[in-house]
């Protein structure tokens, strides 16, 4: 069996390199990156996941990037992982799933999770498997009224991976998150939105333009306050209350050597609206 099929459909063969089937561009702050593979409903391939990681590695640590947005082009955001093309490991010894797994599908998603710049989805058709676990792991979720979210995995008798069982409980709670899991039903976007994994829905023509204001606004704010507003929210979920609030008020602390931090203290003093520089 697969090591992680999220997605187990006969796709073709990925053509051309990581970087035609991972588009990147950065634009005014923001860092665009654009699964590009479309016939195969953007599937990623283990180069292409290799890829999104080391751009949004090179995100967190690029002073001009303030912002990041994760998109597809075509009908789907992602139907999930094609693992051809995976470097050949020979012969499968015990351990070689657990590991593909660390290693693959859940190095993606804390790629995300970890990011140091806020990272929008905007998720423009199907996203399925681990391509829903990649949306859900972002920290704004806008979806076109055509998308649906799928967990899959069941449809296959598979155990769902790419942080799924750990990012859905907290989003929705341990029931919805046992509904979406144990039946595998495609769930559509307004749904979506009603429950709590998307923040906005919109239409499907609208969606680029919505992703290109809400970015903007990120690209503009106070960089260094939303990577640690970030950090303490994501590690809110798995703290005591000491535990959380000595880690706000260190993040307060830090915040405060920051250049955005005066200014926004001095803004307010001087009635006049913040110049942020993400430094």
């Amino acid at each position: 069996m697969p090591s992680s099929p999220e997605d187990t459909t006969d796709h073709a063969d990925p053509s051309g390199s990581p970087e035609s089937l991972i588009l990147h561009t950065t634009d005014n702050g923001v860092s665009w990156i654009t699964l590009n593979r479309p016939e195969a409903m953007n599937a990623v391939t283990w180069d292409q996941r290799e890829r999104v990681i080391t751009l949004l590695a090179g995100a967190s640590a690029d002073p001009a990037v303030r912002a990041v947005v994760l998109t597809a082009t075509g009908r789907g955001f992602c139907a999930g992982a094609d693992l051809r093309g995976a470097p050949s490991a020979g012969d499968r010894v015990p351990g070689d799933v657990a590991r593909t797994i660390r290693l693959g599908a859940q190095r993606l998603i804390a790629a995300v999770l970890d990011c140091e710049k806020p990272v929008l989805a905007a998720v423009n058709g199907t996203a399925a498997g681990i391509g829903a676990h990649l949306a859900f792991a972002c920290d704004l979720v806008l979806a076109a009224e055509s998308a649906k979210f799928i967990e899959v995995f069941v449809r296959r008798g598979l155990v769902p991976d790419g942080g799924g069982a750990y990012l859905l409980p907290r989003l929705i709670g341990p029931q919805r998150a046992k509904e979406l899991m144990f039946f595998g039903d495609a769930l559509p976007a307004a749904e979506a939105e009603r429950l709590g994994l998307v923040n906005r829905t919109v239409p499907d023509e609208e969606l680029a333009a919505t992703a290109r204001a809400w970015a903007q606004r990120l690209a503009e704010g106070p960089t260094r306050a939303l990577a640690l507003t970030k950090q303490l929210v994501n590690a809110s979920l798995d703290a005591d209350r000491a535990t959380a609030f000595a880690a706000e008020a260190m993040a307060q602390e830090i915040n405060m050597t920051t250049r955005d931090a005066n200014e926004g203290v001095a803004s307010f003093v001087e009635r006049r609206a913040p110049k942020y520089r993400g430094i």
